[in-house]
């Protein structure tokens, strides 16, 4: 009775779709019934209203048994494709309605959109829109990035297994954990890396920890113009060459942003002609990794990761989710493939690397090349390295076949000439210690009577200056008041540690007797607040590098005699002292 009510009120509705439409002379309804007691399992009821006869036709349809592998939904969607088809083209009513909604059919759902605000300066990412960087406090840099939520993304990691799984054994994908004793057996360390040749491939192997690693990738970043693809086309014609292996090595070097002539260019203003360097200019990630499948390259350089994309990522060149993916097609590689790859990267104004902070998490090491802008030297420190210390410091100098190593460091931050003369009053050497690196640098001072009084400090910090000053006044008796102070450390260099506090006071102390300072004494201590000379760290690296430079004398806290006991140092005389008075006694009266 309940299914006569049904079609009854289903009867009403048709003909008042049928009376306001009159132009569809048909419209399918369709019917099944899973009731057993009135119809078997293997057939289907059919109702079809029929507006000549203006009467309901119901009919009764077999099902084909569904075949191996089709569900009873796709074998019944099959046996009314004569309905779909006809509401294909109905545009009235109830036509709104999907042709497979009503028989349990759902639908396939919108691709989603997520949005994501990121700085263009410092790479931040949020998930709203500020106004300004939480990260930088700039403000009118967040740009919005729309990343689409579909099932046919691509991502780096799909693209690098598929250009590299025919360079992988046969069953490698099978792989399983390993013990440790297993993994390191068979291995010398001292082979594992690559040990780059010569005076340039020293410094740079010094950086790296010992070596480039297998598999590893890097990331070198600086400012414009301070030699990035300089040092990166150096480095690619000294694993080319292959002296450490005894014979040539291909490697692929990669430019998205210079032409193969422009690269060819610089390498002939270099001097470089190594036969195995192989030069490329693209940005496809894809294009690039299946020219290094067919070349085997022992290194890869990208230069940079800001100007390659992916093809079906999101966003341009230089986004957020190209960087992201890229990076993760070159790190699979590089792990699959046991080839290191080195990546050039851009800098923000704030000299961080451009692009999302992941970049740096993702990567092995990061290296980073500072140059002063009116200078020829380079500084290449690592601001994270998994195989090695971030303690390594290079020097490097600029010229017009590229960069040279600097055999000794200390003499960019010292005077060319200098003499016991009295306008050379003022002048101090202080050691100090840049990671594992020991340097040597100038220290002047100047201190002028009867002039405004000011202080001016470059290379100082501001308040290590104004207390060193206070000191010299209370504790040493030295009559400052009156005198403006100027401080300044040669070549531009900043003086951050503490160990650098005896060499500016003994410069201010100089410049105030007018009694200058012979050029072979080194001066190496803390300052205390008490006029009391400190210990500093690796006091006898420090002691021994101004051994070998030559100089005479050297100045030193008495408390460092424990761990200056014992040890050679040459013919230098260490002066023990234990504060700012014995330091004046010994350097400026008695001579």
């Amino acid at each position: 009775m309940r299914a006569f009510q049904t079609l009854n009120s289903r009867t009403h509705f048709i003909d008042l779709i049928t009376t306001k439409h009159p132009q569809f002379h048909k419209i399918y309804r369709g019917f099944h019934s899973t009731n057993h007691l009135f119809i078997e399992e293997s057939s289907t009821v059919s109702t079809i209203y029929d507006p000549v006869s203006n009467r309901l036709v119901t009919t009764r349809v077999a099902n084909s048994k569904p075949s191996e592998g089709e569900s009873d939904k796709d074998a019944y969607r099959s046996s009314n494709s004569d309905y779909v088809d006809a509401l294909k083209d109905d545009r009235s009513y109830g036509s709104v309605l999907k042709a497979n909604q009503g028989f349990g059919v759902v639908s396939k759902k919108k691709s989603k959109s997520k949005s994501t605000w990121v700085c263009s300066e410092c790479g931040y990412t949020d998930g709203q829109w500020w106004g300004y960087c939480r990260e930088c406090r700039n403000v009118n840099t967040m740009k919005e990035f729309t990343e689409s939520d579909n099932g046919g993304k691509t991502t780096g990691f799909q693209v690098s297994e598929k250009i590299v799984k025919s360079w992988l054994p046969k069953g490698s994908g099978d792989a399983v954990p390993m013990r440790l004793t297993d993994v390191n057996r068979g291995i010398n360390q001292s082979d594992w890396r690559f040990h780059l040749s010569g005076l340039f491939g020293t410094e740079v192997s010094r950086v790296l920890g010992g070596g480039l690693v297998p598999g590893s990738l890097v990331l070198i970043g600086g400012d414009p113009g301070v030699g990035k693809s300089t040092l990166m086309l150096q480095i690619a014609a000294i694993i080319a060459e292959g002296k450490e292996i005894g014979k040539p090595a291909p490697v692929l070097y990669v430019s998205g942003e210079e032409s193969v002539e422009q690269i060819g260019n610089r390498a002939d203003r270099m001097e470089i002609s190594a036969e195995e360097l192989f030069l490329y200019s693209s940005t496809d990630i894809e294009d690039i990794l299946q020219k290094a499948q067919v070349l085997s390259p022992r290194a890869l350089i990208i230069d940079s990761i800001q100007t390659v994309h992916l093809m079906g990522v999101t966003g341009s060149a230089g986004g957020i989710y190209q960087i992201k993916e890229c990076t993760a097609a070159l790190l699979r590689f590089a792990k699959k493939t046991n080839i290191p790859v080195f990546l050039i990267g851009h800098v923000t104004k704030s000299g961080d690397i451009a692009g999302p902070r992941a970049l740096e998490h993702i990567v092995d090491a990061v290296l980073y090349m500072e140059g002063e802008q009116y200078s020829s030297h380079r500084l290449l420190r690592a601001f994270k390295n998994r195989f090695g210390s971030t303690d390594e410091l290079g020097v490097f100098e600029m010229s017009p076949c590229g960069l040279k190593a600097v055999t000794n460091p200390s003499e960019i931050f010292l005077s060319e000439e200098r003499s016991d003369s009295e306008f050379l009053a003022g002048l101090a050497i202080a050691v100090i210690m840049d990671g594992s690196r020991t340097f040597v640098i100038e220290i002047q001072a100047l201190c002028a009577p009867g002039s405004s009084l000011s202080r001016q400090v470059n290379g100082v910090q501001a308040g290590r200056a104004d207390m060193i000053i206070s000191v010299l006044m209370k504790q040493a008796g030295l009559k400052l008041q009156s005198n403006a102070i100027f401080l300044n450390v040669v070549s531009g260099l900043t003086l951050t540690e503490t160990a650098g506090d005896l060499a500016v006071a003994a410069a201010i102390c100089s410049s105030f007797l007018e009694f200058p300072i012979p050029n072979d004494v080194a001066f190496i201590g803390e300052v205390g607040l008490g006029g009391e000379l400190r210990m500093v760290p690796k006091m006898e690296k420090r002691v021994s590098t101004v051994a070998k430079l030559g100089y005479k004398k050297c100045v030193v806290p008495k408390s460092a005699e424990k761990s200056l006991r014992g040890l050679d140092f040459g013919e230098i005389e260490i002066l023990e002292c234990i504060n700012l008075k014995e330091v004046i006694n010994a350097v400026f009266v008695t001579r």
